[in-house]
């Protein structure tokens, strides 16, 4: 081949290779264009979307909430704006709605306290569009509007994801969650201990530098790590549904003696019970546990633990028990309802005061569940069922409110039944740190799968329309088999590594506990059910 010819040859490929160039730049100049709708018929409603953000309260630095667009077309367009910078537009040949990170932050942010309007425009499969005169055939909806809130929510969320299973399991862990985008890290997954459970999961205010999370193993034994800054240790003791006083020097843990039955015909066919309980204490400059007679009384079950915000009264359930034989299932099983009480503490002379029903299952004839009290120490958040301790298995688990500066007025525990909830259970909640959001557990989108919701709170103590936390891809929980559970929001990331988690969980090294002699329901020297099967107390 000649010298002119190769010549000739590079410039032909040249040309090609920048005619490519120019074709891709005009394709994604196109792709990102502005769309002009100049023609369109409005219809007097909403159009339907998935998840269904319309009439919610949303954090300003949660992610884009994608979403689908539940209409049938050849084209979609959707304008999302405020009062406030430049609005987002939109267009997709499908309807699946995915929302650029970086406006949609600065659109929220500029608008905080403000209303959000989504402008949402579908082509009709038979319409044409002319370029002079615009598309024709597009159908406009009633604008959606949502509110954002003018406070943020914690940045991060902590909770377990765990497969519905009946009574056993492979995979389950501890998972945090940007809330201002779609990054999940593993906390600790059971991948590094042989296959145990980790669960109970608790952080000393809403903070991730004091942590403590329960363990439980055939290979490496039960056992609670406590996370302390960058400081991991083992405490040789099975810790279960935890708090920390807000001094950060003890945290109270029910130590339960749990049992999983089933029904041999129910829409939930699985139930829980337990056979034996007690609060206890752990004190973390002593590396001790120990107990009082009131936490830990032998005809009384004690579990779900909870600090109020001053530190001043621990909040627990209580239910009789009334059976001897505490290995076999109870004939009233489906009586057994707790009552909510509560006792004073002064953690400088180490003094418990009196115990104090706060509400009464005889009162309210349902069982009542998992309180939580705000971080400004206003608001008591609480779930009643119909029966038992575990209202993640209960359909009639519903989330309760309480306002505890007015009881202080009145001398009336006065409570209220949440206008979020569904006809499905709604189980475990916590709350954010500025006290205006809460995040809980529902299975109303299949009743078998628990999702987590976020919903804001007002000063009133209104809990406004939930949203599902947001995932990428809108359909994500359509195929998602994995069950949410005991969502917690914290400020900052857990910052452990999980393998050096998982080293120390299977490591030998350990802070001994042993139980102090008292007249409480444990016997003298030892935890109650320490040596019982492990995977059998599924929670």
């Amino acid at each position: 081949m000649t010298q002119m010819n190769i010549r000739m040859k590079a410039k032909l490929i040249y040309a090609i290779i920048v005619c490519a160039l120019i074709a891709v730049s005009l394709l994604y100049a196109c792709r990102g264009r502005k769309v002009t709708i100049t023609q369109s018929i409005s219809i007097n409603r909403p159009a339907t979307i998935q998840p269904d953000y319309a009439g919610s309260v949303i954090p300003p630095n949660i992610a884009p909430l994608n979403f689908i667009i539940k209409q049938e077309g050849a084209g979609y367009y959707v304008r999302i704006h405020s009062e406030e910078g430049n609005p987002i537009e939109i267009f997709s040949r499908k309807p699946t709605i995915v929302i650029q990170k970086q406006a949609w932050h600065k659109l929220l942010n500029l608008n905080r306290g403000r209303q959000l309007n989504m402008d949402i425009y579908v082509k009709s499969r038979d319409g044409t569009s002319s370029s002079e005169q615009g598309n024709i055939g597009w159908i406009r909806y009633q604008t959606l509007t949502a509110r954002i809130a003018a406070e943020d929510i914690d940045t991060f969320l902590v909770y377990r994801r765990i497969r519905p299973a009946h009574s056993t399991w492979r995979e389950i862990g501890i998972y945090q969650r940007n809330l201002g985008s779609f990054e999940e890290s593993t906390i600790l997954d059971n991948g590094y201990f042989k296959h145990g459970c980790v669960n109970c999961h608790a952080f000393c205010g809403n903070h991730a530098d004091k942590v403590l999370i329960g363990i439980r193993s055939a290979v490496c034994g039960s056992s609670a790590l406590l996370i302390e800054g960058g400081k991991v240790r083992k405490i040789g003791t099975k810790f279960g549904y935890t708090s920390w006083h807000p001094s950060g020097k003890i945290a109270v843990f029910a130590v339960n003696k749990v049992r999983q039955l089933f029904h041999s015909a129910a829409s939930e066919v699985r139930d829980v019970l337990d056979f034996d309980s007690l609060i206890a204490c752990y004190v973390v400059e002593s590396e001790s546990v120990k107990t009082t007679p009131d936490l830990a009384k032998k005809d009384r079950l004690e579990t779900y633990p909870a600090w109020s915000a001053d530190g001043r009264y621990l909040y627990f359930c209580s239910a009789p028990l009334t059976w001897t034989d505490k290995n076999i299932v109870p004939e009233f099983y489906n009586q057994i309802k707790y009552d909510l009480v509560r006792t004073s503490y002064d953690i400088d002379s180490d003094q418990w005061g009196p115990l104090e029903t706060v509400l009464s299952a005889g009162d309210t004839g349902m069982s009542i569940l998992l309180p939580r009290i705000s971080p400004d120490g206003r608001w008591l958040l609480f779930c009643m069922c119909d029966y038992g301790c575990f209202p993640v298995y209960r359909q009639s688990s519903d989330l309760y409110m309480m306002d505890l500066e007015a009881a202080k007025q009145t001398g009336r525990y006065e409570y209220s039944r949440l206008d979020i909830n569904s006809g499905q259970s709604e189980s475990w909640h916590s709350w954010s740190s500025s006290a205006r959001w809460i995040v809980f557990s529902s299975k109303r989108d299949s009743g078998v799968f628990t999702r987590t919701y976020i919903a804001y709170v007002d000063n009133t103590g209104k809990v406004h329309k939930p949203i599902r936390l947001p995932q990428k891809d809108p359909t994500y929980y359509d195929s998602c088999l994995w069950t949410y559970s005991v969502p917690e929001l914290v400020t900052e990331p857990v910052r452990a590594a999980k393998e050096t988690l998982g080293r120390i969980v299977c490591g030998s090294e350990e802070i001994p506990i042993k139980m102090p002699i008292t007249m409480a329901t444990p016997k003298a020297g030892e935890l109650p059910g320490q040596q019982e099967p492990w995977q059998v107390e599924r929670e």
